[in-house]
C-alpha cells in the first residue's frame, strides 16, 4: 500500500530530495526539489516510480569549516529561496530588489479586495517595477489569472522583456503585426484572450470596434494601463477622437467592479482638471465628482493615487519620516540635477539666402490660397509649416521636404487639412500614436505651385550639407567634442529622419572609405529613427554599446528621432542630451531627457545641451516662451506640467504667421505683435493655473495612506527572511575568493570586478547563460554594483541577480555534497575559537517549512513555503540557555582568535551533534512562534480588506532541517570544555 504524504513533507525520488507539494494526490505526488523553485516542479507516481520517506541527513562532524562557513550557508540557503514564507508570495522569486519606497503601491494594492489604482510618480521613480509587483504578488496569491498590459506599440516589446525578466511573466504580444499569426492557432470560437492568459496588447490597435468587443467579453481580471493620459476624455471638446476611443475602451473595460485595474502615467493632470478627474472615473465613479477639497474625499483619494517625487523619495525611512532611527534609511542614487546649457548658432550667408527664399515662396502661396478657400489655405498653412520646420532642421530635412507631397493635400475640406497636417506637423505632448511620427513631412500640394522653383529650392539645400555651410552642424560637432572630451556618452535628439540620417553619415567613421569622422577614431555614432521596429531599435543601441566596448577611451554617440523619447530606458549607456532640433512642445523635450536622467543613471549630474538658431526667425522664440517656461516650472516644483497642447500650437502658430507676414529680420517685433501678445498671455495665464494645481494636488493627496514606520515593518521582516546588500556582497566576495576568482576593485559598499577563469567549470558553465559565454571564455573581469540597476553583461549584488544566483546554487549544493570536487566555501559544520563568546556556544542554521492556506476571490490556495533562521544557545544541548536572535546573528561576524586543532574539533563537534536531538522540542515551538508570527504578517498587511483574510492559517511542517551546526569555542580555557591540546589550521 502507498504511503500517503502531506503537503510540506520531504521525500526522495529520482535521486533527491523534493518538498511535497498541496496539489499533490495519493497516486499523483506534485513535486518541488528542495530549495529549487517553481520551474523545477515535477509530477510522480509512487505505482511507477520509487518514492520514500526522506529525512534530512545531518551534519558530518568530519566535514569542518572555518569562520565564514555559517554565514555563506546561510546566505547561500536565503538567495536559494522562491516561496518565501511572508506576506509577499513574489518578492523570493522576482529578479529584481525593489526599493523600499517601491513597495508602498504594493502595500496600497494588498489592502484593497479589488485593486483599483493611479500610479503617478514621477518619471525615472519605476512606475515600471511598481505596477510589476503588483501584477506578479496578485498572480502568485491567486487574486489574478491573467494579466493585459495596455500600452503603445513601440513599448510593448520593452513591456515583454521586463515581465520576463524581472518578474517572470511570459506575455504574448498583441499587435497589428502579431494578431494574424496568434488567431490561426485559436480553435473555433475561442478568444485569443482566453488561449493566452498574459498578454501585452497595442492601445491602438486594440480600440477599433471589431477587436474592442472580443477584449472586453474575455479581458483578464487584472489590467495594466501605460501613458494612462493618453485615454482621457476631457469635458473641454479638446481630447483628440483617438483618445476618446482609448477612454470607452477603459471605461468598458473597469465597468466590471471586480477587475484589478493599474492606471500608470507621470502625467495625470496634462494640464487639464478634467482629463484628472477623468482618470479618478475610471479607478472609481465616485472620484470623478467628489470633492478633493473634503477631508473625506482627499481620504478616499489616498486609497487609490500614489503620487511622489525625486525628492520624496531620494531618501527614505529615515529619521525625517518619523523613524527612530536610520538603521533601514534607504538613498536612491537619482543625478542630483541636469546641466542646462543653451548654444546659438548663426545661419551661414548661403542657408541664410535658402531660408529667405522659403519663406518668400511659403507666403506667397498661404496669401494666394486665402483668397480660394479656406480648405486651400489650410493646407497651404500646413506646408509652409512643414517647409520652415525642415529647413530649420536640416539641408536634408529640407531637401525631402520640397520634393515630398504634403499629407494634408489630399484633403476634401478644412477641418480634413488639419486633421491630416497636424500630426506631422506639432509636437503634441499626447500624439496618438508616436510611430511614423518622425518622417519628414511634405511641402508640395499640387495646387498650382510651380514645381521648378520647388526644386529649384531643393537643390540648394542639397547643395548646403557638410559643416562648412551648415553651421548648425558645426556647433553640434564643437558641443559634442567638450562632453565627450569630458567623459559623456551624448544622445543627440532630431525631428525627422532625414535629419537622423545626415548627422550620422556626417559624424560617424568609414572604415571602407577610409573615412574619419569629426569625432575621432575611437568614437562610435548610430542612428536610431522610426524606420526600424521597436526590438531593431534596442539591437542598435545594444550593438553601439558592444562597439565602443570597454576601452576607458572609447565613446558613443547615438542620434535619435523622437521615437526614443518615451519608454525606452536608456540611462546605462549615455548620460547626456543634445537637443539638436527644438520641440515645439516642452514636454517632449522632458520626455528625451527622461530617457537618460532616471534611476540606474551614474552619473550624478546629466548634461543637456540646447542647440538653436539665433537667427532663423522660429528657435529663439520657442526656447524664450515655452522651453525656459518649462524648465522654470519644473525647477520651482520638481515635477514637469504640461503645457496644454492647443495653447503651445496657438504661440507656435502666431510665431509662424508673423514670419511669413514680416520675414525673418523683423522678428524682433513680434513680442509686441497683439496676436502673439494675446496667445502667450493665455499660454502664461494657463500653464501658472496647471502648476498651481499640481502642486496644490501634490501637497493635497501626497501619499498618506501608507506610513513609513509600515513600510519599514515589512522592510525589516523581508530583509530578515531574505537578506539585504551588503550579506549578499560578503557573500559574493568571500564565495569567489575561495573558488579562486581574482576581485579587484572598490571597498565594501562600493562594488568591484571578478575574473572567474579559475573557479570550477561546472560554476562557469552555469555563469555563461547569465553574462554571456564570451566574456566566460575569454575571462573578462564581471562587473558587479551595488546598485540594482545594471547593464547587460553586469551582475547587481542583490539576491535574486542571475549570477548571484548561479553562485549560490554552487555554493549550498558543494556545501551538502561532502563528495564534491573542487573548493568548498561553505561547510555544514564548523569549530571556531575566539574572543566573542566566554562559553561554549552552539549555532544552528535551521530551515523551516511552512504550509499556508491563503483566501482570495478565486478560493482558498495552499502553498509550502520555507524559511532559514539561526538559533544560539549556551551550554549543553540538554541545558541549553537559548540567546536572542540578534545576538544568534552578531555570532556570523566572529572571528577566530587562535587555530583549532582539526582532531580535537572533530571530537567536540560529534559530541555536539550526538546530543543534538535534545534541542528537537525548542526548535519545534520556536517554528510555532514563527508560524504565528507570519499569520499575524500575513493579516497586518491585508488590514483593510477583512474579507481577504478570513480563512488565513500558517502551519508549520516538523520536524525542523538543521543545515548546519558551529561551535564557538572561548579563547581562553572554558568551565564546559578543555583548552586544545594542539594548535593548527582547520580543514577548509
Amino acid at each position: 500500500m502507498a504511503l500517503t504524504y502531506s503537503a510540506g513533507s520531504l521525500v526522495r525520488a529520482r535521486g533527491r530530495e523534493w518538498v511535497v507539494l498541496p496539489e499533490s494526490e495519493p497516486d499523483l505526488l506534485v513535486l518541488r526539489p528542495l530549495g529549487g523553485s517553481d520551474d523545477d516542479v515535477a509530477a510522480v507516481f509512487p505505482a511507477f516510480e520509487t518514492v520514500e520517506e526522506a529525512r534530512f541527513a545531518a551534519p558530518e562532524p568530519s566535514d569542518l569549516g572555518d569562520q565564514r562557513a555559517a554565514g555563506l550557508l546561510r546566505t547561500a540557503l536565503r538567495v536559494g529561496f522562491r516561496s518565501g514564507a511572508g506576506p509577499f508570495r513574489s518578492l523570493a522569486g522576482i529578479a529584481v530588489e525593489p526599493r523600499a519606497y517601491q513597495l508602498v503601491p504594493l502595500l496600497m494594492a494588498l489592502r484593497q479586495k479589488t485593486v483599483r489604482m493611479l500610479i503617478s510618480d514621477d518619471v525615472g521613480i519605476g512606475k515600471t517595477v511598481e505596477s510589476g509587483l503588483i501584477a506578479s504578488e496578485l498572480l502568485a496569491q491567486g487574486e489574478a489569472t491573467g494579466l493585459a498590459v495596455l500600452c503603445s506599440p513601440a513599448l510593448a516589446e520593452q513591456w515583454q522583456q521586463e515581465l520576463r525578466g524581472k518578474f517572470g511573466i511570459d506575455a504574448e504580444l498583441v499587435l497589428a503585426s502579431t494578431v494574424t499569426r496568434l488567431e490561426r492557432g485559436l480553435d473555433l470560437g475561442q478568444s485569443l484572450f482566453d488561449k493566452y492568459p498574459n498578454v501585452i496588447v497595442s492601445t491602438d490597435f486594440i480600440k477599433s470596434t471589431r477587436h474592442r468587443d472580443d477584449f472586453v467579453r474575455h479581458c483578464p481580471d487584472l489590467v495594466i494601463v501605460d501613458e494612462a493620459h493618453t485615454c482621457v476624455a476631457a469635458d473641454d471638446g479638446t481630447s483628440g477622437a483617438q483618445s476618446q476611443l482609448r477612454h470607452e475602451l477603459l471605461r468598458r473595460v473597469a465597468a466590471d467592479p471586480d477587475r484589478h485595474l493599474l492606471l500608470v502615467t507621470a502625467t495625470p493632470h496634462s494640464g487639464k482638471e478634467s482629463a484628472f478627474r477623468s482618470l479618478l472615473g475610471l479607478v472609481r465613479p465616485e472620484l470623478a465628482c467628489v470633492d478633493l477639497e473634503s477631508e473625506s474625499g482627499r481620504k478616499l483619494l489616498a486609497r487609490h493615487f500614489v503620487a511622489r517625487k525625486r525628492a520624496d523619495v531620494r531618501q527614505y525611512l529615515t529619521k525625517e519620516d518619523g523613524l527612530a532611527d536610520d538603521s533601514l534609511a534607504e538613498r536612491t542614487a537619482f543625478p542630483s540635477d541636469r546641466y542646462f546649457k543653451d548654444e546659438t548658432y548663426k545661419l551661414s550667408p548661403e542657408y541664410r539666402a535658402l531660408l529667405d527664399d522659403a519663406i518668400a515662396y511659403a507666403s506667397e502661396r498661404v496669401e494666394e490660397a486665402g483668397g480660394r478657400g479656406k480648405r486651400e489655405s489650410r493646407i497651404a498653412w500646413w506646408s509652409a509649416i512643414a517647409l520652415l520646420r525642415s529647413l530649420v532642421s536640416s539641408p536634408r530635412a529640407a531637401a525631402q521636404t520640397l520634393t515630398t507631397r504634403s499629407a494634408a493635400a489630399i484633403a476634401a475640406s478644412a477641418e480634413e487639412a488639419d486633421q491630416l497636417g497636424a500630426p506631422l506637423n506639432s509636437d503634441a505632448a499626447d500624439s496618438d500614436a508616436m510611430e511614423g511620427m518622425d518622417v519628414a513631412p511634405g511641402a508640395e500640394t499640387d495646387e498650382g505651385a510651380p514645381k521648378s522653383r520647388l526644386t529649384e529650392l531643393a537643390e540648394h539645400a542639397a547643395r548646403l550639407e557638410g559643416p562648412d555651410k551648415d553651421l548648425k552642424l558645426k556647433a553640434l560637432i564643437k558641443h559634442l567634442k567638450a562632453l565627450l572630451a569630458d567623459g559623456y556618452h551624448p544622445i543627440v535628439f532630431c525631428r525627422y529622419i532625414p535629419t537622423a540620417k545626415y548627422l550620422a553619415e556626417q559624424l560617424a567613421n568609414d572604415p571602407e572609405k577610409k573615412k574619419r569622422g569629426p569625432l575621432g577614431a575611437k568614437t562610435a555614432v548610430k542612428a536610431v529613427t522610426g524606420e526600424l521596429s521597436p526590438q531593431q531599435r534596442i539591437e542598435r543601441i545594444e550593438a553601439l554599446a558592444a562597439e565602443a566596448g570597454g576601452d576607458a577611451a572609447a565613446r558613443r554617440v547615438l542620434i535619435a528621432t523622437d521615437c526614443l523619447s518615451e519608454g525606452v530606458n536608456l540611462q546605462h549607456h549615455f548620460d547626456a542630451v543634445i537637443h539638436y532640433d527644438l520641440a515645439w512642445n516642452p514636454t517632449r523635450h522632458d520626455q528625451r531627457e527622461g530617457r537618460v536622467d532616471r534611476y540606474g543613471q551614474r552619473r550624478d549630474e546629466v548634461r543637456v545641451i540646447t542647440l538653436y538658431g539665433e537667427d532663423n526667425g522660429i528657435d529663439g522664440r520657442v526656447l524664450e516662451v515655452l522651453i525656459k517656461k518649462h524648465r522654470q516650472i519644473k525647477k520651482d516644483l520638481g515635477i514637469s506640467v504640461s503645457v496644454p497642447d492647443e495653447l503651445s500650437t496657438g504661440v507656435t502658430d502666431a510665431i509662424v504667421e508673423w514670419l511669413l507676414m514680416r520675414g525673418r529680420e523683423d522678428d524682433g517685433a513680434l513680442f509686441g505683435a497683439e496676436a502673439f501678445k494675446v496667445s502667450t498671455a493665455r499660454l502664461e495665464r494657463d500653464w501658472n493655473s496647471a502648476a498651481e494645481r499640481e502642486k496644490a494636488s501634490r501637497s493635497r493627496f501626497a501619499q498618506r495612506s501608507v506610513h513609513p514606520e509600515e513600510v519599514a515593518r515589512e522592510v525589516a521582516a523581508v530583509r530578515e527572511a531574505l537578506g539585504g546588500t551588503g550579506e549578499v556582497e560578503t557573500f559574493v566576495r568571500e564565495s569567489l575568493g575561495a573558488l579562486g576568482a581574482v576581485l579587484r576593485g572598490s571597498g565594501a559598499g562600493k562594488g568591484f570586478t571578478a575574473q572567474v577563469g579559475g573557479t570550477p567549470a561546472g560554476l562557469r558553465d552555469t555563469l555563461a547563460t547569465a553574462v554571456g559565454a564570451e566574456v566566460i571564455e575569454l575571462d573578462r573581469p564581471i562587473p558587479f554594483r551595488v546598485d540594482p540597476a545594471v547593464a547587460r553583461g553586469e551582475a547587481a549584488l542583490v539576491r535574486t541577480d542571475p549570477v548571484v544566483a548561479a553562485l549560490a546554487s554552487h555554493v549550498l549544493n558543494a556545501a551538502l555534497d561532502t563528495g564534491a570536487d573542487g573548493a568548498r566555501p561553505a561547510r555544514r559544520c564548523g569549530v571556531v575559537t575566539t574572543d566573542a563568546v566566554t562559553t561554549s556556544t552552539t549555532l544552528l542554521l535551521v530551515r523551516y517549512r511552512f504550509h499556508l492556506t491563503l483566501p482570495s476571490r478565486s478560493g482558498e490556495k495552499q502553498l509550502v513555503a520555507e524559511d532559514a533562521r539561526l538559533l544560539a544557545f549556551e551550554g549543553t544541548p540538554r541545558n541549553a540557555v537559548w540567546l536572542p536572535p540578534e545576538r544568534a546573528a552578531a555570532l556570523l561576524d566572529a572571528t577566530a582568535s587562535a587555530n583549532t586543532d582539526p582532531h580535537f574539533g572533530e571530537r567536540m563537534m560529534g559530541r555536539v551533534l550526538g546530543r543534538l536531538s535534545e534541542t528537537n522540542g525548542h526548535l519545534e515551538t520556536y517554528g510555532e512562534e514563527l508560524a504565528a508570527e507570519l499569520a499575524a504578517s500575513h493579516r497586518r498587511v491585508r488590514q483593510a480588506s477583512g474579507e481577504i483574510v478570513r480563512g488565513l492559517s500558517v502551519t508549520v511542517q516538523k520536524p525542523a532541517d538543521v543545515l548546519g551546526a558551529y561551535l564557538y569555542l572561548p579563547a581562553g580555557p572554558s568551565p564546559s570544555s578543555p583548552a586544545p591540546a594542539a594548535v593548527s589550521g582547520a580543514s577548509a
